[in-house]
């Protein structure tokens, strides 16, 4: 499509829609001034207002430095810094709170994404959905790992979305209504389509970087990943119905305790033989069988819980959101 056409569609909303771009940065000095230089073209001929959101994640270079004077230089940059290191995550829920757009877009501070395609992101949130995807083309490393992982991640979570862990644009309320741990920012995609919100998905260039060095990479970071993957899918699927979960396993085990014990019985009375280690296994599947019943009736009683603090967190943001739409008189 083209950049006429993409901007014909989004000029009506000129006037009254912000996006705010956050931009996490761990040792980036030398890509601060040209990131700053690019999304300035970008905002020349962007069919809505920007603001620009760099938060510092603790970097031991001359970033903050660096993002201090760009912000004497341009009116649309904002800044947070942390002391310390941690994660990003923590960067972007940073920014979030600082930021004061009604669309927000990730974008990493190593130009290996440029700004001029940040419009192409925003473009199908502007137009109803809440969030977008960026499908990342072209050359890069680790691309046999990114693309088990996201075939996993597709299966696992029913997602049409071809790739999880790329730039993004969506509407503040995603991440108002949603609870990032630590490392899950990789799957607020997965959390979004789960609570409901509509997910597009667009291709978008993926270049070379040309100053410093990633900040990913390892079979730590790859075994982490993994992980935090059964964990999403445990918290979307069977803490919902942590009983049926629990009272499922808790079944099996117990239908196994009644089976060895049947077992056991016929060998002491039809066979004659005792055998006591039977007696042991039988005590030990029931007893794990009842413990699991156990759990799953506690499991949903917190769930329950859960499930009533964020009711009271979305009424209570509902709320605000309400208050701060109404014009006040002096």
């Amino acid at each position: 499509m083209a950049v006429e056409e993409q901007h014909d569609l989004l000029d009506s909303a000129r006037d009254r829609m912000l996006v705010s771009t956050i931009v996490p940065a761990l040792n980036e000095e030398g890509n601060i001034d040209e990131f700053c230089r690019l999304y300035a073209d970008m905002l020349k001929t962007a069919p809505f207002e920007g603001e620009l959101v760099f938060v510092d994640d603790g970097s031991t270079d001359g970033t903050v430095e660096k993002i201090r004077q760009a912000v004497q230089q341009y009116s649309f940059i904002k800044y947070a810094s942390h002391q310390r290191n941690r994660g990003l995550t923590a960067a972007l829920e940073t920014g979030f709170s600082i930021a004061s757009g009604e669309i927000f877009v990730f974008y990493p501070a190593d130009l290996q994404y440029l700004p001029e395609d940040i419009p192409v992101l925003v473009k199908p949130v502007a137009e109803g959905a809440d969030l977008c995807a960026g499908w990342k083309q072209g050359k890069y490393k680790k691309r046999l790992v990114s693309n088990v992982y996201n075939w996993v991640s597709r299966r696992i979570f029913n997602l049409k979305v071809h790739d999880l862990n790329s730039v993004k644009a969506f509407r503040r309320e995603v991440v108002e209504n949603i609870f990032l741990r630590r490392d899950w920012h990789r799957y607020l995609v997965v959390l979004a389509a789960d609570e409901g919100y509509r997910v597009e998905e667009v291709k978008v260039p993926l270049y070379d970087r040309q100053w410093g060095k990633s900040k990913f990479g390892g079979i730590g970071r790859v075994m982490v990943g993994l992980l935090d993957m059964l964990a999403v899918k445990f918290q979307i699927t069977f803490l919902r119905k942590p009983l049926l979960f629990f009272g499922l396993v808790g079944s099996l085990c117990f239908l196994a305790g009644l089976l060895v014990g049947l077992a056991a019985i016929y060998l002491r009375f039809v066979v004659g033989e005792g055998y006591r280690p039977l007696l042991y296994l039988v005590i030990l599947l029931m007893g794990v069988g009842m413990g699991l019943f156990m759990m799953g009736f506690v499991a949903e009683g917190l769930t329950a819980l859960r499930e009533e603090i964020s009711d009271m967190r979305n009424k209570v943001q509902a709320a605000l959101s309400k208050t701060n739409k109404t014009p006040r008189e002096d």
